[in-house]
C-alpha cells in the first residue's frame, strides 16, 4: 500500500468510529425523550382504539383501559376518546418539562422498533426459563397464559395503558413520595420499582378481566414488571410501552399457533 493509501485509511478509521459513536449516542439520547415515545407508540394506540370501536370492547379491551375509563367516569368524564387525548397529553406536557427540542430523528424509529423485538423476545427467554426451573423444582410446568385469547388487539392496549399507568404514573409518583421520606434517589427509585412491579403482578387477578392465580405466574408478572420498570428509567416510556406490546404480541402468537396444532 502506498504511504499516502495508508495515512489516508488510519484517518479514516478513528473518523467512523467518531461518526458511530455520535450516531449511537443521539439515538440513546432521542430515544429516551417523551415525544419520541409518544410518536412510537401513536400507531400502537390508534390501532388498539380502531380495533375496539370495530370489534366492540368484549374480548378487545385491555383491563387497565377499563379501569382508567371507569376511574374517569367515576369523576364525571365519559367522552370515549378521552383517555387517548389524555395519553397524549401527559407525554407531551412531559416533553414540554424536559425543555428538549420538539424533533425526532426519522431513523430513531427503525432502532426503536429494533430494539423493542430483541427486548421482546428477552423476555420470553426469560418466561421460558422461569418454566424450566419451576419444572425441575416441582416437576410439572405451571406457567400458562389458559383461556380464550380474544383480538391480538388487546396487547397492543395493553403496552400503552399498563406502561401508562403502572410505570409513567405510578412508578413516577412512589419515587415522589419516597423521596419525601428522606431517602436517597436511588433507594426510592428502587422502592419504588418494586412497590410498581408488585402491584402491577396483582392488578392482573383483579376484576372482571382477571386471571386465575398462579403463584408462578404472579412471580413471573413482578419480574416482568420490574423489567419493564427498569426500561422505562433507562430507555423512556417509547421502548417500555414497544416492548410489553411486543412481548404480549410474541406470547398471544405462538399461543395461538400451539392452539391451532
Amino acid at each position: 500500500m502506498p504511504a499516502g493509501d495508508e495515512d489516508i485509511a488510519m484517518t479514516a478509521s478513528p473518523s467512523a468510529s467518531v461518526a458511530l459513536h455520535r450516531t449511537a449516542a443521539r439515538y440513546w439520547t432521542e430515544s429516551r425523550q417523551p415525544l419520541a415515545g409518544l410518536l412510537f407508540v401513536t400507531p400502537l394506540l390508534v390501532i388498539y382504539e380502531a380495533g375496539v370501536l370495530a370489534l366492540g370492547p368484549a374480548g378487545v379491551r385491555n383491563g387497565v383501559d377499563a379501569l382508567l375509563r371507569k376511574s374517569l367516569e367515576g369523576l364525571g368524564f365519559s367522552q370515549y376518546f378521552l383517555l387517548p387525548v389524555l395519553t397524549v397529553g401527559v407525554l407531551l406536557a412531559w416533553h414540554y418539562l424536559t425543555r428538549r427540542p420538539w424533533r425526532v430523528s426519522g431513523g430513531v424509529f427503525y432502532g426503536m422498533i429494533g430494539e423493542c423485538g430483541l427486548l421482546s423476545i428477552c423476555l420470553c427467554l426469560l418466561l421460558h426459563l422461569q418454566g424450566r426451573l419451576l419444572s425441575m423444582m416441582t416437576g410439572t410446568v405451571t406457567l400458562d397464559i389458559g383461556g380464550a385469547l380474544g383480538s391480538l388487539t388487546a396487547y397492543l392496549g395493553a403496552g400503552v395503558y399498563e406502561e401508562l399507568l403502572f410505570r409513567l404514573l405510578l412508578l413516577s409518583l412512589l419515587a415522589w413520595v419516597m423521596g419525601r421520606f428522606r431517602l436517597s434517589p436511588t433507594a426510592a427509585m428502587v422502592g419504588a420499582v418494586l412497590l410498581s412491579s408488585l402491584l402491577f403482578a396483582a392488578a392482573h387477578y383483579v376484576g372482571p378481566y382477571g386471571d386465575r392465580f398462579t403463584l408462578s405466574f404472579f412471580c413471573f408478572r413482578t419480574l416482568a414488571g420490574i423489567f419493564f420498570a427498569v426500561l422505562f428509567v433507562y430507555r423512556g416510556f417509547g421502548i417500555a410501552a414497544g416492548t410489553h406490546a411486543g412481548y404480549d404480541l410474541l406470547v398471544g402468537l405462538a399461543q395461538l399457533g400451539i392452539g391451532g396444532g
